[in-house]
């Protein structure tokens, strides 16, 4: 191998399989064979009690100090001997006087090796070095993009919520644009986000399509386990933690990151609770200062402090907080302050005005949050507050066909593996959404309805080779009919999967 390709690879040795970086200095044997210092001594610790004589490896004669029985007068011929070996022993004496004691080179390691069980390999496995790690690229105002752009993209995956995709988009853009500007004459300040929605509306999902579209660090954490400090759960560091890992253990990049946490409204203050509130107020009191910006110690690669974990000090100042969260309950508390007009007269309104609105979280206020549990100061950090609309039947339709890795598709893909076509009519997309209202889990009940519809399909199809379409009906979804299956060779028959 040329000693220039030599540079870009790394010692292993034979035995641990360690790299140079680990094992440290490695000792060469001959034809791209390296053995680490450590594994050597156990090798020589293993032939000596594993009865390989160490000095006919060597090439030594024995040492003076033999026992009696083993000693001879080297004028008087060994009986046991034949005249052959004698000569061919007279010989090996001759070569090896003057030599002195030989180096580690005369070691032959394959009678080392096979004396443990163990063969020697043609060509030893070279390890690449790491490439030096390359300077963190500087944000460039120009390849930001801009809010039209992330919304596109963001259309692709999810469907409605439009007012929400702009939020978010707006707050994204402003957030690069704050870190390329750096430190000005005006301080420009960061826009936390608390996003409020029904179950299912997209709320994770809106953010996780966010992560993908955008090359930022971001971490997504669940506060349903932060607890205060001292207190068995995860503590709130561990969210800058999340991020940290998310950045490769970067400190600059993660500081330029995107945190969001899920499941806000667990930590809400507990009502008419005498015991300490370790997992909601006490909560919310420990984030003010995350969310505002300060400088928080972390440890690098694990979730708690503890002392064998360094720490690292990271700056919040720069990372953009999104918060989110259902809020079960928030509508009742909307419609006491909606309803406080009074009841009686003829410009009265009536108290079950607001009960078929689906849209009612878009009504809320700062009031109605600090009623719900949120403190007045938790509030505050989070400037922008916005909720997303609930799924209609029309949207649910949508849903289940329009997005790049729409539910439907998904199930096409895995029937074109069987060489087999899934249609899907109208009339039964418009059922499947009027079972997923029915059910009030938003999109999250299009999959456990398919998958309810799928199975027989899924598992009949793979029994005849002949069936080359296979289409949904509406019949089939309201369980008075089956779905329709053509052959390949014959015309479409109607009949049960």
């Amino acid at each position: 191998m040329d000693d220039e390709r030599r540079d870009d690879y790394e010692k292993i040795c034979l035995m641990c399989r360690r790299p140079e970086s680990r094992a440290g200095k490695m000792l060469e044997m001959g034809k791209d064979i390296c053995i680490c210092q450590e594994c050597l001594q156990k090798a020589m610790d293993s032939m000596r009690f594993s009865g390989i004589s160490y000095t006919d490896l060597m090439g030594l004669t024995p040492p003076a100090d033999q026992s009696a029985e083993k000693k001879q007068d080297p004028e008087k011929p060994d009986p046991e001997k034949k005249d052959g070996q004698e000569k061919q022993d007279e010989t090996e004496k001759k070569e090896s006087q003057g030599k002195g004691i030989p180096t580690i080179s005369m070691i032959n390691l394959s009678d080392i090796l096979s004396g443990l069980g163990m063969g020697v390999p043609k060509q030893q496995i070279k390890k690449k070095k790491p490439k030096d790690k390359q300077p963190a690229k500087e944000f460039d105002i120009r390849s930001i993009p801009a809010p039209h752009r992330i919304k596109a993209s963001l259309d692709e995956y999810v469907v409605g919520q439009d007012h929400a995709k702009k939020v978010i988009s707006v707050a994204v853009y402003n957030h690069y644009k704050r870190i390329a500007a750096g430190a000005d004459d005006v301080e420009i300040e960061k826009s936390n986000m608390l996003m409020l929605g029904p179950t299912g509306s997209g709320k994770t999902y809106l953010v996780k399509t966010l992560a993908r579209l955008l090359d930022v660090p971001l971490a997504m954490a669940d506060a349903t386990s932060l607890t205060e400090a001292g207190y068995i759960g995860d503590d709130i560091e561990s969210v800058i933690s999340r991020l940290l890992t998310a950045a490769d253990n970067d400190v600059e990049r993660a500081e330029q990151g995107i945190v969001f946490i899920d499941e806000i409204d667990k930590i809400a203050k507990k009502r008419n609770a005498n015991q300490r509130d370790v997992s909601g107020e006490a909560v919310q009191q420990g984030m003010l200062k995350l969310l505002e910006g300060s400088e928080v110690e972390v440890p690098v690669g694990a979730a708690s402090k503890n002392a064998m974990v360094p720490m690292v000090t990271v700056n919040t100042q720069n990372i953009l907080f999104i918060c989110g969260g259902a809020f079960p309950g928030l509508e009742d508390i909307i419609k006491e302050r909606l309803n406080k007009q009074a009841s009686i007269g003829f410009l009265a309104d009536l108290k079950d005005k607001y009960d078929e609105d689906p849209n009612l979280l878009t009504r809320v206020t700062v009031e109605d949050l600090r009623a719900f549990g949120m403190i007045p100061e938790f509030i505050g950090r989070l400037p922008i507050i916005f909720s997303l609309e609930a799924l209609t039947k029309e949207m649910l339709v949508r849903i289940l066909k329009e997005p790049r890795n729409a539910i439907l598709k998904q199930y096409q893909k895995l029937l074109e593996l069987d060489e087999v076509q899934l249609l899907i009519d109208d009339g039964a997309l418009e059922a499947i959404a009027e079972k997923a209202l029915e059910k009030k889990t938003g999109a999250r009940a299009l999959r456990s309805i398919l998958e309810e519809f799928m199975l027989d399909i899924m598992y009949e199809i793979p029994k005849d080779e002949n069936i080359g379409s296979v289409t949904i009906t509406r019949e089939y979804i309201e369980h008075t009919g089956g779905p329709l299956i053509s052959l390949r060779s014959v015309a479409m028959l109607p009949g049960k999967a």
